[in-house]
């Protein structure tokens, strides 16, 4: 990666909330970037706006003369014009996570995994070790809003990194972690892994490849000597003990290492407790202390499409969350009820992928009926073809509930002025969240 400014690196799928981060980051230390992706979107026009060059056609006429190296994400069809373009220019062409490992390798690193929760907690370590003056630089699966961004950068060129450890195409094991989150482990993504067994290893494996300390929460089936195990059972290492929870705050104590520390976070639900805790952990293996931790986290506002909650007044509350399966949508569902209880839910849901929705249409149908009223979007395919029989209309069937109803994208913010629901979600990891800022603008005009 030699003359930067004749030289740049190329990005196939610029526009994702990873790939972003990396350009972002590559052009900090003074790289030029350009990249391709299917569609413009907010990031890709920020990028722009920074001085990233990217275009929308697959076209190979397009594509920069001088490439030191190319990223890709694995969302970007095999079959892109340009990518076979590339490939014959015999340069080197880098996964996302490959690259994110070169990165790694040449720091102390945080690395966050789980099926569920690692972009909430990487922004939760991040936060707290900026707060407390570590010299940060961290890569988030999401918008953090402490920072309103996906990339922190240190200022200084030794810093610790902090980054979400992606389990998709066992991305997860290009990484070099000094410690490890394990938040979750439910079944995902098995058009890759094929079962729950293989998940379950490739998490094992990600386990050891860390360095130090791996900080696991209960129950999970990782097997390793240098585990620090955190959750709310007793003979946990670090033990959660939630004391009150209401509109969106919840206050709990954490007792581990021989001391009690009582925390006030921001946020509502148990899983954002355990979030809380291993972002603690974390922290307290790099050497701050508990109070100034429990500190930070008191100042944590959150992430994006993470129960992100875009209004809440006397009359109407609308919270936007990314949840796409089963579990999240459970522990999202739950901690609406425990912190808005008696409040009637509308809930908003776009499922995301064919394959996801046929393996797990049961678990969703019960898990769905938890809302008082259910609006189903059509199936978002990302990267998939149509699954014979994979529907919202099949799905709707299933779901043990009166209040149900599919609804077109075209007639959702119509369909919402009508109903005015008091107490709104909308949830879901494809397009639903062009649907976000709109929904939050009508809210607040009632």
């Amino acid at each position: 990666m030699n003359n930067r400014e004749e030289h740049t690196i190329y990005m196939l799928g610029i526009g994702g909330i990873g790939m972003s981060a990396l350009a972002r980051y590559y052009r900090s230390q003074g790289y030029t970037v350009a990249g391709y992706d299917r569609t413009p979107s907010p990031l890709t026009r920020q990028l722009e706006h920074e001085g990233v060059a990217i275009h929308y056609e697959d076209d190979t006429n397009l594509l920069p003369a001088l490439i030191d190296f190319v990223v890709y994400t694995p969302a970007v069809p095999r079959d892109l014009k340009e990518f076979e373009a590339l490939r014959q220019r015999n340069l080197p062409i880098l996964k996302r996570a490959e690259a994110l490992g070169k990165i790694t390798e040449g720091h102390f690193t945080i690395a966050v995994a789980g099926t569920h929760g690692k972009t909430t907690t990487t922004a939760m370590v991040a936060h707290i070790l900026h707060h407390c003056g570590v010299n940060t630089t961290a890569f988030i699966g999401g918008i953090a809003n402490n920072f309103d961004s996906n990339l922190l950068l240190s200022k200084e060129k030794d810093f610790v990194i902090v980054v979400e450890a992606d389990e998709f195409d066992r991305s997860f094991l290009h990484l070099h972690p000094d410690i490890s989150i394990i938040n979750s482990i439910d079944a995902d993504h098995l058009d890759i892994y094929g079962d729950r067994q293989h998940l379950v290893q490739s998490f094992n494996d990600f386990a050891h490849l860390t360095e130090r300390k791996v900080i696991v929460k209960e129950g999970l089936a990782i097997q390793t000597d240098r585990g620090i195990r955190f959750g709310f059972d007793e003979g946990c290492d670090y033990r959660a003990e939630v004391v009150k929870s209401e509109k969106g705050v919840t206050d709990f104590m954490i007792e581990g290492d021989g001391q009690k520390t009582e925390v006030k976070l921001p946020m509502a639900g148990n899983h954002n407790v355990l979030n809380a805790t291993a972002a603690f952990v974390a922290a307290c293996q790099v050497g701050l202390a508990p109070e100034a931790i429990a500190e930070a986290l008191s100042t944590f506002k959150g992430v994006k499409r993470r129960f992100d909650i875009r209004v809440n007044n006397e009359k109407y509350c609308y919270i936007d969350d990314y949840a796409h399966h089963p579990e999240e949508i459970r522990s999202c569902l739950n901690a609406v009820k425990a912190s808005y209880a008696g409040k009637r839910i509308t809930l908003v849901f776009q499922p995301h992928l064919f394959s996801r929705t046929r393996d797990f249409m049961d678990e969703f149908a019960a898990v769905l009926a938890l809302a008082d009223e259910l609006i189903l979007l059509d199936i978002y395919p990302a990267r998939e073809l149509p699954i014979e029989g994979i529907t919202s209309s099949a799905l709707l069937e299933k779901v043990p509930m009166i209040d149900k109803k599919i609804c077109q994208k075209s007639e959702l913010i119509g369909l919402i002025d009508s109903e005015k629901p008091e107490l709104l979600i909308t949830m879901g990891a494809g397009d639903i969240d062009r649907f976000v800022e709109p929904l939050e603008k009508l809210i607040k005009t009632w």
